[in-house]
């Protein structure tokens, strides 16, 4: 998950202090202000956790669900495989691009804007793209498409920290949100393979009007929706009352830093960042390049037809499902349990509290992969190859949300934006470079050999979130931008 903002701290000065004639506005009148999202009634706070949400699902379906046209558009423009990956690949490229665009508007015109002006740039360049007549005009639309689209997937983070506190709501939002990001990939090929199986097969066009049926609604509900922004907030309260509000937004310079230059910089100076987006990037790779070998594997062997391929992908999709459920189960009865034997109420345990779940979820992933890899063949029952899948999504989720945490609470408020979006530029890098060798890996080395690769890979990095358990507080002392 990338994010681009969080709110500010609810310093609340007490009723009597407020006055009318007040020289600024710089925070909430009372602790029941109205207008501060985090008093809105339940059902207001749910709808704008679910905006962006949906949002996420939708626009990273999009990755996926190319995958059912890559045939198609070869035959049609009569490019090669590589090039037809390239709208997948690029595509990946695009979202790794959501806080360099979205920081500026969320922190100048508030969360509803980046949804009002990226998501409809999202839907006309996906329009664009079903309207291609060749693979040149598609590739780049399909590029911009996610690039406009990413904006809405980093901006769920801000709105979670806006409208629930994390000990009361807010840390299930945050793992429901970016389960989506999961959740859209896992379902492409399911809902494109039946898509492109009902237009006769050919009619890869309408993937991306199936896209826009389901993302254009999404995009609706965010009309009605409220601003969450509290600086936003305050400072149009402000301009109301004739009087100055909070600070103005920091510079583009500042923004271009703290989601760009600052995370690149982390990638190479910053151990616990490296470490993290190395494995992040690693099994998110492999995730993108089951878009392609799944379609070789079951095809080939198995004889499934795109929609049969896509059932496939059931497997992971389950996995995922139930990574969410071990890591609430592991909260419950693990974290939440040492925070509260902590001496005083706001204290938290360490950051290496978090990786119990990604402790578990690394040994999901080579298990998964030499599974895969050794029993998809003739004769063994294609169920048991597809069963693969689900200790592989679980594994992935469940690596990915014990990872992400440890960064949040690694690098806090100052530096965590730019230590995920670190993570995020290298995921969606792998994501987009592994497609584009994995059939010519699968070609060369059989289907076991191949993935037996990854699963060695795995195998070797397994170790990391436990290595991080053990060095993660000396590496931490010695970081100038980690928390003590």
């Amino acid at each position: 998950m990338n994010s681009i903002s969080t709110s500010d701290d609810d310093k609340l000065p007490p009723e009597s202090q407020i006055s009318p004639t007040q020289d600024a506005i710089t925070d909430w009148d009372s602790p029941t202000d109205p207008e501060n999202p985090k008093n809105w009634s339940l059902g207001m706070r749910i709808y704008h956790t679910t905006l962006p949400a949906l949002c996420g699902f939708s626009v990273s379906l999009g990755t996926s669900i190319y995958s059912a046209g890559i045939s198609p558009i070869q035959k049609e423009f009569h490019t090669t495989l590589t090039i037809s990956l390239l709208p997948l690949s690029l595509y990946a490229l695009g979202l790794a691009l959501g806080p360099v665009i979205g920081a500026p508007i969320s922190e100048t015109r508030g969360r509803k804007a980046v949804y009002l002006i990226t998501l409809p740039l999202f839907l006309l360049f996906t329009a664009g793209s079903g309207l291609s007549k060749n693979i040149e005009t598609f590739i780049i639309l399909r590029t911009l498409s996610a690039t406009f689209g990413s904006p809405a997937l980093a901006v769920g983070a801000g709105t979670v920290a806006d409208i629930w506190d994390m000990e009361h709501g807010g840390g299930l939002a945050t793992v429901l949100i970016t389960s989506t990001f999961f959740l859209g990939p896992t379902l492409g090929p399911l809902i494109g393979g039946y898509t492109v199986e009902a237009r006769g097969g050919d009619d890869w066009r309408w993937l991306m009007w199936v896209l826009l049926l389901i993302a254009g609604p999404i995009g609706l509900l965010a009309l009605p929706s409220k601003e969450t922004s509290k600086k936003i907030i305050l400072s149009r309260r402000a301009g109301k009352r004739g009087i100055p509000g909070p600070p103005g937004p920091p510079p583009l310079k500042l923004l271009f830093v703290i989601t760009l230059v600052r995370p690149l910089k982390m990638l190479v100076s910053e151990p616990i960042v490296m470490a993290w987006a190395l494995y992040h990037s690693f099994v998110f790779g492999v995730l993108f390049a089951f878009f392609e070998s799944y379609p070789y594997v079951f095809s080939k062997v198995y004889g499934f037809s795109l929609g049969e391929i896509g059932l496939a992908f059931l497997g992971i999709f389950i996995g995922t499902l139930l990574a969410v459920v071990t890591f609430f189960v592991i909260d419950k009865t693990v974290y939440q349990k040492k925070k509260k034997k902590m001496l005083y109420a706001a204290e938290k345990p360490p950051p290496e509290e978090r990786l119990y779940t990604s402790m578990l979820g690394a040994f999901g992933i080579p298990v998964a992969l030499f599974w895969f890899g050794w029993t998809a063949k003739p004769g063994v029952h294609f169920l048991v190859p597809i069963a693969a899948g689900v200790p592989f999504g679980w594994g992935v989720v469940a690596l990915f949300l014990g990872g992400i945490t440890y960064l949040l609470d690694t690098y806090g408020a100052m530096y965590s934006a730019s230590a995920v979006a670190a993570n995020g530029l290298l995921r969606y890098t792998f994501g987009a470079a592994f497609p584009l060798f994995t059939i010519q890996m699968y070609e060369k080395l059989g289907i076991g050999w191949a993935t037996s690769l990854l699963g060695f890979v795995g195998l070797a990095l397994l170790p990391i979130p436990f290595v991080m358990y053990k060095l993660g507080p000396r590496l931490r002392a010695r970081s100038p931008m980690a928390m003590g």
